[in-house]
């Protein structure tokens, strides 16, 4: 029987806790590894990465590969040193994206690039991404090095296309989902299937914990575009209205758009365009989304990626790593309520 996303409501409570009990000792592991390998002769490099490194973030992708490994069984060290790898890999691209956007808070703290500055942001950046593919290369399989850095491959593209479609109305919910699934789901998937690589199991096991996470990935970064436009900052760890003012063309803004009437397809256009922008202007679009109902249905969509992912699960056995792991899904499309 399938299992069913049961806590997307405001009383349900779904949280990470199992995930990070059942691999507590694995992550310790993991930390360690994380830890050495971000160390160099040069100061910058360490200060700066642990800034961000233990900058409050939940080791998400990391504990997927963890989580992973524990449902397939693997009695294995492997995952520890590709789970770093993992975190190495987005570490990086964090700080490559806030140099991009010219963010200036991330996980609720002043980013890297606003303390230290671009140049070295990117170069710190380029550091990690270095450190991660030398922790594949050391693992010495090419099937997982060959799944990480393609999805290493993948996650540039979809930034990439994702800055293109910055300030762009036209810019469609297929090409939106083409970005989200590149620049965020495509790390998520490659976190969950090197499990079933280290732990020698077939075709069929590493298709079912890439699509758990691909469908998570997409779950996650769809409840992130909607947190956008009804949190605030303590709540999400960045400027409220960050994607507002720089114009990105998430799912809220592209339905929003869609079934606006005249009028307010042309206070989407000059807002996209930049020429709108005041906090008065933010808190008009915030009105606008929840006149069409746009924010809604942004979450309507995650929940169906959610039980994605769930469904994704339904050909392993039961168990502390399975119910985790779908407890996992609850916690990211609920954080919205």
């Amino acid at each position: 029987m399938t299992a069913t996303i049961h806590k997307l409501d405001p009383r349900g409570e779904p949280s990470l806790d199992p995930v990070m009990g059942l691999v507590a000792h694995d992550l310790n592991l993991v930390n360690a590894v994380i830890l050495d390998r971000m160390q160099s002769d040069i100061p910058l490099i360490p200060e700066l990465a642990g800034h961000l490194i233990a900058g409050g973030g939940k080791r998400l992708r990391p504990m997927l590969t963890l989580a992973s490994a524990k449902l397939l069984d693997y009695a294995g060290t492997r995952h520890h040193r590709l789970a770093a790898a993992v975190e190495f890999i987005h570490t990086a691209t964090l700080l490559h994206d806030d140099v991009v956007d010219g963010s200036d808070l991330r996980r609720g703290k002043r980013t890297a690039n606003l303390i230290w500055g671009n140049p070295a942001s990117v170069l710190v950046g380029d550091f990690l991404f270095s450190r991660s593919f030398e922790l594949m290369v050391e693992d010495g399989s090419l099937k997982v090095l060959k799944i990480l850095s393609g999805a290493s491959a993948v996650i540039a593209e979809g930034e990439v296309n994702q800055l293109t479609a910055v300030r762009r109305i036209e810019t469609s919910e297929e090409r939106y989902l083409d970005i989200i699934g590149a620049k965020t789901a495509a790390l998520f998937a490659a976190a969950c299937r090197i499990a079933a690589v280290v732990a020698e199991r077939g075709e069929e096991e590493e298709a079912a914990l890439d699509a758990y996470g691909r469908n998570l990935g997409i779950a996650f970064q769809l409840v992130d575009d909607a947190i956008d436009y009804v949190s605030d900052a303590g709540t999400m760890g960045k400027d409220a209205g960050d994607d507002f003012r720089e114009g990105k063309m998430t799912l809220p803004v592209i339905l929003a758009y869609a079934r606006g009437d005249a009028e307010q397809k042309a206070f989407w256009k000059d807002a996209v365009s930049g020429k709108r922008s005041s906090d008065e202007d933010l808190a008009h679009a915030i009105g606008l989304m929840q006149e069409t109902r746009a924010v809604d249905d942004t979450l309507a969509r995650a929940r169906h990626y959610g039980q994605r992912a769930v469904d994704a699960l339904g050909g392993f056995s039961g168990g502390a790593a399975k119910n985790a792991m779908i407890e996992a899904v609850e916690f990211a499309v609920a954080r919205a309520f």
